[in-house]
Parts: C-alpha cells; sequence; structure tokens
C-alpha cells in the first residue's frame, strides 16, 4: 500500500524561481468529482495525468491532512487523453517546477487557465513529524484547506475565489 505524506505552502515571493531544477507541464482531471467526495459518496478520488510523453491514473483516499493512501499506476497515453476527453469532471492544467533545497525536493505548481495565479509548493515528507526547510519563500501552509486541492479546483476553479479566500483564509465550504 502506498501512503504519500505532503505538506502544502502558499508562495511567499518568487525567489524559488531561481533554484528549478527542471519543469513540466501537466493536464489532469479526475474521474471521480470533488462533491462525491464532499458527500461522502466516495472514498477516494481518481486522477487522471498527462505530462510530456507519460500517463498515470492515481488513487488516492478522500481523507483531509497530510497523510493518505496513494496508489499510482502508468497508462498509455491514448488512454489518458480519452479518459480526460471522457470520462473526467473536467481538467486542469498546470506547470510543475522542481526545487531541490538542502536535499528536500519541493514541487511547485503554477496553474494555468482559470486557476491563473495560484501558485503552490509542496513536500513529500517520509513521515509525519519529518523536518524539512523553510525557505523565505515558502509561506503560508494550507495542507488542510480543501480549497487547494487539485480536484476541488475544477469544480471552483481560484478565478471565483475571493480575496480572502486567495491569501489562505477559510470562507466558503469549498
Amino acid at each position: 500500500m502506498g501512503i504519500e505524506i505532503e505538506r502544502k505552502f502558499l508562495l511567499a515571493n518568487d525567489e524559488w524561481r531561481a533554484i528549478v531544477v527542471r519543469s513540466e507541464r501537466i493536464a489532469q482531471g479526475y474521474l471521480s468529482g470533488s462533491a462525491a467526495i464532499q458527500a461522502g459518496v466516495v472514498k477516494c478520488s481518481v486522477r487522471v495525468r498527462i505530462s510530456g510523453e507519460l500517463a498515470w491514473l492515481n488513487i488516492k483516499s478522500a481523507t483531509l491532512g497530510i497523510s493518505r493512501q496513494e496508489f499510482e499506476y502508468p497508462i498509455p497515453v491514448t488512454d489518458a487523453e480519452r479518459l480526460l476527453a471522457d470520462l473526467s469532471d473536467g481538467a486542469l492544467e498546470k506547470i510543475r517546477h522542481h526545487v531541490m533545497l538542502d536535499g528536500t525536493h519541493f514541487e511547485i505548481d503554477e496553474f494555468l487557465g482559470e486557476n491563473a495565479g495560484l501558485v503552490v509548493a509542496e513536500v513529500e515528507l517520509s513521515h509525519a513529524d519529518a523536518s524539512y526547510p523553510t525557505p523565505a519563500w515558502l509561506g503560508l501552509e494550507v495542507s488542510d484547506h480543501v480549497r487547494y486541492y487539485n480536484v476541488n479546483l475544477i469544480d471552483r476553479p481560484y478565478a471565483l475565489w475571493s480575496t480572502a479566500e486567495r491569501e489562505g483564509k477559510e470562507v466558503s465550504a469549498c
């Protein structure tokens, strides 16, 4: 069984851009939407992701917090394209920047389209209380704010958020 332990942060500034190792464009969509997850109808999200010439099917438990069950399987790009076009609840696009700092890998997602303007950093940890660098560019932690979950960004994109929501304050149910 795969377990993902991940913390998510807003970015305080753009200083991270100077240490980007590589970047990739990603398109992803969900075969089970956020409304079903929030209603407790389903116990997991099922995601399809395409990055370049690679694609994956990802299943993640629908639990709050930094630790979730996660399973990921490579699939043919043509299958992923068909799943996104025919069976997903919508898709989002982002550029994922990979940053290494003091031996720690940060993934910084810069969202596009209706989520343009949203930039978040994620760091995967070996255990919940593992230490990690906290550079000046790492801002407010939003790991427990469900509005920042990718599955929710399809149903309620960043363009629709209030100023308070954009600052990481909980205002709406999403």
